[in-house]
């Protein structure tokens, strides 16, 4: 009757570790968070462009999922010309951060921004953990 014991006990055992094992691969395969980048290198009309940014955001972003890493009017140079603003915003997805883009919200700033700035936006995937 020991027996039985002892080898129902290994058999939970191996279950247990194999089970961890697997929650741990699990996690391994978290998908990366998403980021976009907005890099603003002259604005042709500031207040226009406050006017619009102001008028939306955070709320805009942050019902998105959205969070702001970056929001910098004064970006260091270490190499090359710095943009005149900066904006990095976090999204646990990438679908994510293309369903902000798309958002009604968004594209309002966006075409308020292509008038008003010679910009770029985009969208890239962080690193796996």
């Amino acid at each position: 009757m020991r027996r039985h014991y002892a080898i129902g006990a290994a058999v939970l055992a191996l279950s247990l570790a194999a089970g961890a094992a697997t929650i741990v691969g699990l996690n391994a395969q978290a998908r990366p968070r998403a980021y976009v980048v907005i890099d603003i290198s002259e604005t042709l009309d500031a207040d226009a462009y406050i006017k619009a940014v102001s008028a939306a955001e955070p709320k805009a972003t942050n019902s998105a999922g959205g969070r702001f890493i970056i929001r910098t009017n004064a970006p260091l140079a270490l190499d090359g010309t710095a943009p005149n603003r900066f904006v990095m915003i976090a999204f646990d997805s990438i679908e994510k951060a293309k369903a902000w883009n798309n958002s009604d919200a968004i594209k309002k700033i966006n075409a308020v921004r292509f008038k008003t700035t010679k910009s770029r936006a985009f969208a890239v995937e962080g690193v796996s953990k």
